[in-house]
């Protein structure tokens, strides 16, 4: 394959996953904010922190407000990160690629961009938010579904696999990360209905509440949440699941092609970390030491990703 092909499949992907993903940080920011005591808006800033566009914000913005932050997020040209600007950047490398996608798949995406440009088209009040996002959530779905329905299992569809779980990865860090290091008030709040409430809230946005009730049932604790999100290799958002598919898929790559890359033993080193402890000895080591670790291996995992298969010919 082309390297300008791969290039462009990866980032469709990983554009599509970040569209999907922010507009689950927003949903979760809107709970968290309802279980703070103090000023609500407070606790945007360290949303915009997950998603790493707090920097950003404040080179635009004097104060941060609830508002100020949703329309950040979701609409602002000026971000990147932006869902407007993620499905804009995921359409415009499918057109580059179109040739490598079915029908069904360009049919979704464009769609999916059509949809959400026009739901974006100005700033969105909180009565209409929980629409929005659904909307968001279920376009993004649908251009997934399509890809799994209709693409051949050949290098196509590894690229796509690949670009959609490392941006998954990569976001379960950061939002694991946020809630240890980041959101509790003070280490008073820890074990406290605050605190519990939160991280139920975490489970929410990765649409993982039901399947952690499935394995653990009624009671929420850190630790549960952690290990589910983090090692259950069940769990399609967990990060175990995800390192496990981009290994997967890079190994699918390396037998079409014949040949092996350093992005493979970095996948297979990574995908070590989380067959080699237990969440006790992932929280002995601390949580937010192992999860940075994690993203650091992942960026430097999509690097050599980019190097390997030549992205920039």
């Amino acid at each position: 394959m082309l390297g300008k092909t791969a290039n462009g499949l990866f980032w469709m992907y990983r554009y599509l996953e970040r569209a999907e993903n922010t507009s689950r940080l927003v949903e979760t920011g809107q709970r968290i904010a309802l279980t703070r005591l103090d000023s609500p808006d407070d606790e945007w800033h360290s949303v915009m922190q997950t998603g790493g566009v707090a920097k950003a914000y404040r080179r635009h913005h004097e104060a941060v407000t609830k508002e100020g932050a949703i329309d950040w997020m979701l609409r602002a040209k000026e971000n990147p990160s932006s869902v407007l600007s993620a499905i804009s950047s995921a359409r415009q490398n499918a057109r580059v690629v179109r040739t490598a996608l079915t029908h069904d798949v360009w049919g979704a995406m464009n769609g999916c961009y059509m949809e959400v440009k026009a739901a974006l088209s100005r700033r969105v009040n909180e009565r209409d938010l929980p629409a929005v996002i659904d909307l968001i959530k279920d376009r993004t779905a649908l251009v997934r579904g399509t890809t799994q329905g209709t693409l051949l299992r050949n290098d196509i569809f590894n690229f796509a696999r690949i670009g959609t779980f490392l941006e998954r990865a990569d976001n379960i860090a950061r939002i694991l990360d946020v809630k240890y290091y980041v959101l509790l008030p003070s280490t008073y709040s820890v074990g406290s209905s605050i605190d519990n409430v939160q991280w139920e809230t975490i489970l929410r946005a990765v649409s993982a509440r039901g399947g952690f009730r499935m394995v653990h049932g009624g009671q929420v604790g850190p630790r549960d949440i952690a290990q589910f999100l983090v090692l259950d290799r069940k769990m399609p958002r967990s990060l175990d699941f995800s390192v496990t598919k981009i290994r997967d898929n890079l190994e699918y790559l390396a037998f079409d092609y014949g040949v092996r890359h350093p992005s493979h033993d970095l996948a297979e080193a990574l995908k070590q970390r989380f067959t080699a402890h237990d969440i006790d000895a992932i929280f002995d080591y601390g949580l937010h030491e192992f999860l940075q670790d994690v993203l650091g291996a992942l960026s430097e995992l999509g690097r050599q990703i980019e190097i390997d298969y030549r992205f920039y010919e």
